[in-house]
């Protein structure tokens, strides 16, 4: 086997690694944006906007994050799709890929409405509190993140949870935990309850890299 060649199956021996470690690190980014975007925003989508007298850090910090967690979903949906391979069936894998895209969606949506917010604030502040535009601005942002980006985030997990359950993808507790998990998204909302996707997607990255370390150990 020439140079060129090494390269190329290392390469491929090396992308679905760094895709799964890119599901960790999704993880990690958006409970981070999470727990910081709870702790700063009221939960109220009618309150008068006092949070923009506080300090900004914690909210401009969390929508710095969302692009680069955005990035490593892209990756962690391309390793599993890389797992199934001929596996891959076409209904579940468009249904799989349109609820990623609309995640990251709603997602960035979100947090480009409330960067706009905070732009408009600090440019004017006198102006923007207690407007009309401020209500319209956080109602916008409020149902994209409590509401679209929650549901969307449930038919994501109860699809890749069916691959998973049918095809072996993951263990069978985890495609049933996606299931529990998903059910408690769409039915109610808890507050902090949308912490569990990303502690979900965790779980799955974590029993992605297992798997792959413990075929490397049997083929080695």
């Amino acid at each position: 086997m020439d140079s060129g060649q090494e390269r190329l199956t290392h390469a491929q021996l090396r992308t679905p690694r760094a895709a799964a470690v890119a599901g960790i690190l999704f993880s990690v980014l958006l409970f981070v944006t999470f727990a910081l975007v709870r702790i700063s925003l009221p939960g109220d989508p009618f309150e008068p906007g006092t949070w923009l007298d506080n300090s900004l850090l914690y909210v401009t910090l969390a929508m710095h994050l969302v692009p680069f967690a955005g990035v490593a979903f892209l990756w962690f949906m391309g390793v599993l799709r890389d797992r199934l391979g001929e596996r891959e069936d076409r209904f579940f894998s468009t249904v799989f890929l349109g609820c990623g895209f609309l995640l990251l969606a709603m997602l960035f949506s979100a947090a480009a409405v409330v960067g706009a917010i905070i732009i408009a604030f600090q440019a004017s502040h006198e102006a923007l509190e207690h407007s009309a535009i401020f209500h319209f601005g956080r109602g916008l942002a409020y149902g994209m993140m409590n509401i679209y980006l929650l549901k969307t985030a449930s038919a994501f997990m109860i699809t890749t949870s069916t691959i998973a359950l049918y095809t072996h993808l993951t263990p069978r507790w985890l495609a049933i935990g996606g299931y529990v998990i998903a059910v408690v998204l769409l039915i109610d909302y808890l507050g902090w309850s949308l912490m569990l996707f990303p502690f979900w997607i965790l779980l799955v990255s974590l029993s992605i890299l297992w798997e792959m370390q413990a075929a490397s150990g049997r083929a080695g």
